[in-house]
């Protein structure tokens, strides 16, 4: 089945957006060598960036209910490029504080409104490979942006936000001009009453407690795994062809994702060989010694990986009302925040006190856990909760399951 045109549009102008996002990793680098910071002082400053993207994800997603979808998006990205060409003009370490912050706030405004377009528009049972594409797409587009900031950052770092404002500006321009319009969601008040009341969802809670673990063991990848190369007596920057590795097997194994036995699977099925998967990936970097090996690694996880991506955001989809999903959705995406919080802390400790093999036997006994909990709580999505009444937002989740199979 063809996804809708919107769909398409929409992972192609967040495919541009992603092409340029490159500048955050530099972040740090811009603080030292332009204000003479210290070490420390730039990480205080990521650390306040990251801090400020948990309000910027629930506030896309209330603007996403009431402004609706593109308008939002709009509102977002535009506000991603002001801040990050303060960056680039940023003329002290003060003046950087302020636009780092003001990014945080942003940042992550447009994120819930893209996915609540996603399950507006996609027929629950191709929400899974909606979502899908769009990863891959990211994926693929973050290939590129590695490389433009290879070439780019090589004549000055303040051209990558620069760049990165610019690619902004013009996935702001192609929502705006070619996304359909807004329109009202008519509600009555029971609905609206359940809409904005997402956090006494115990079922979304739960959503949000396997999600926060899965992006701690995710983060991981992206902070450690450089860590745990120079360990092993190899180049930390050989963590960039891990990723790419990454990237390619999430996008050249998209297909596979249509191919019968796998679109057949059960959320909770899938949930489950999905961790398992990510598990013996992690594990396989427990022993790993030689760059062959991690690739291997890396190869593994990232299979489980494309297992995994779209069915907690379909399952959230489906537990929202019509006029709740962004809301919902942003909830959710909170468990981003929350780990790019815990995530260093938890890594670096670990990492310093139990060495790379310790650091990553944890990663994937914590997939285990996800691998038992995450599939018994969507099964629980689908069944009301004995201590409540049966909620519109279960009826909703139950019907679109039982249409997905």
């Amino acid at each position: 089945m063809r996804l809708p045109r919107a769909v398409r549009l929409l992972i192609v102008a967040r495919a541009v957006n992603r092409m340029g996002a490159f500048s955050l990793s530099f972040l740090t680098v811009l603080i030292t060598t332009r204000f003479g910071a210290s070490a420390t002082v730039a990480g205080g400053v990521s650390a306040a960036f990251g801090l400020a993207t948990i309000p910027s994800r629930l506030v896309g997603g209330r603007l996403a209910d009431r402004l609706g979808r593109r308008r939002t998006i709009v509102l977002g990205l535009t506000g991603c490029a002001v801040a990050q060409l303060g960056l680039a003009a940023a003329n002290s370490l003060a003046t950087a504080l302020c636009c780092a912050v003001l990014l945080g706030l942003v940042f992550e405004i447009y994120e819930p409104p893209s996915q609540a377009m996603i399950a507006d528009v996609v027929a629950p049972g191709e929400q899974v490979r909606a979502y899908g594409l769009l990863n891959a797409a990211l994926a693929a587009a973050g290939m590129g942006a590695g490389l433009l900031a290879a070439g780019v950052g090589r004549w000055d770092l303040r051209w990558l936000f620069v760049l990165d404002a610019v690619t902004c500006l013009l996935c702001a321009l192609a929502v705006r001009v070619l996304l359909p319009a807004d329109h009202r969601v008519v509600t009555t008040a029971a609905d609206q009453a359940s809409a904005i009341a997402p956090w006494r969802d115990r079922a979304l809670l739960r959503m949000l407690a396997a999600g926060t673990l899965f992006a701690v063991v995710y983060l991981q990848i992206m902070i450690t795994l450089p860590l745990t190369l120079e360990s092993e007596g190899l180049r930390p920057a050989d963590a960039g062809l891990l990723f790419t590795a990454s990237a390619l097997t999430i996008t050249g194994g998209q297909p596979l994702l249509r191919a019968a036995r796998l679109a057949d699977l059960s959320t909770p099925v899938a949930l489950t060989v999905g961790y398992c998967l990510l598990a013996l990936g992690l594990a396989g970097y427990a022993i790993a010694h030689t760059l062959p090996a991690f690739v291997s690694a890396t190869v593994v996880w990232s299979v489980g990986d494309l297992l995994l991506v779209g069915r907690a955001y379909t399952l959230v989809a489906g537990l929202a009302p019509p006029e709740g999903k962004g809301r919902y959705l942003a909830v959710y995406g909170t468990s981003w925040g929350i780990a790019g919080i815990a995530a260093p802390l938890a890594g670096t400790q670990l990492l310093g006190h139990a060495g790379p093999t310790g650091l990553w036997a944890t990663m994937a006994l914590t997939c285990l856990l996800l691998a038992g909990l995450h599939p018994a709580w969507a099964r629980a999505v689908s069944a009301p909760d004995t201590e409540d009444e049966p909620s519109a937002p279960l009826a909703e989740l139950s019907e679109s399951e039982n249409r997905a199979r």
